[in-house]
């Protein structure tokens, strides 16, 4: 078993999330019976959530990823968007799921999902673990939400803080300082 920093407090354990993941899957499911869509993870947060959620639908999928950055080598979002990669599959006429860690500021999922809307899905539908509605600037409309959480520093379950704790089956919260051995210039959610 993985040992978690001291100043790391548990917000959602890992039996909760399943759970839920469970119930965004057979929602999912429901709404997308008969239909074979796309799911675009947005990289990196977003892997551990996609994974386990397609495991949880019952329709067949295909799957891309997105990496976007407004961060640079800033431990605050430079407001300057950028795709550093972009999904490959064609999306015109198909069903699209969106599949997101958390959402911040909402900038740059604003950003892309008014991108892939050019490309004219048949839809275009949004899944996020957590919703941040605190710093949100752009409060995207979330088709499948896991949970609300209203502050605090994030790690685990895809969540990072430096690169690292993704891995943590459960989501935390980093109540003081940084865990040793750690760069100071932790990116935020975006």
């Amino acid at each position: 078993m993985k040992k978690i920093p001291e100043n790391y407090k548990i917000v959602l354990p890992p039996d909760r999330i399943q759970t839920r993941v469970r119930e965004l899957g057979v929602k999912i499911s429901e709404d997308l019976r008969g239909q074979s869509p796309i799911v675009v993870g947005v990289l990196k947060g977003a892997c551990i959530f996609l994974a386990d959620l397609v495991r949880a639908m019952e329709v067949p999928v295909e799957i891309d990823f997105a990496q976007i950055s407004s961060y640079g080598d800033e431990t605050r979002s430079t407001g300057r968007i950028k795709v550093l990669k972009d999904i490959s599959t064609p999306i015109a006429g198909r069903h699209v799921l969106v599949v997101e860690d958390i959402i911040d500021t909402g900038r740059t999922l604003h950003y892309y999902l008014s991108e892939l809307q050019l490309r004219n899905p048949a839809s275009l539908r949004l899944a996020a673990l957590i919703n941040k509605p605190e710093r949100q600037e752009y409060t995207p409309t979330i088709d499948y939400l896991g949970f609300t959480i209203d502050s605090g520093f994030l790690v685990g379950y895809g969540l990072d803080f430096a690169g690292m704790w993704r891995d943590l089956p459960g989501v935390y919260e980093v109540v003081e300082g940084q865990p040793k051995g750690h760069s100071p210039k932790a990116r935020g959610h975006e």
